[in-house]
C-alpha cells in the first residue's frame, strides 16, 4: 500500500486478508501471509514486465 500497488489490505481475525486493488474494485480474500507475498510478487512482476526498457 505504501507504493500504491493496492488500495487496501486488511487482516481479519481468522488470519485471512481482504485486499482491493482500487476503491471500487472487487475484494479478494487471501488465505494468509504466504498468499499476500505471492500477490506482491505477481504485482511486482507485472510492473517490471510492462515497463519500457531503459538503455
Amino acid at each position: 500500500m505504501r507504493k500504491q500497488l493496492l488500495h487496501t489490505a486488511v487482516r481479519v481475525p481468522n488470519g485471512q486478508w481482504l485486499v482491493q486493488h482500487t476503491p471500487d474494485g472487487d475484494v479478494r480474500v487471501l488465505a494468509g501471509p504466504a498468499a499476500v507475498v505471492e500477490l506482491a510478487a505477481a504485482i511486482q512482476h507485472r510492473i517490471r514486465s510492462t515497463r519500457p526498457e531503459i538503455r
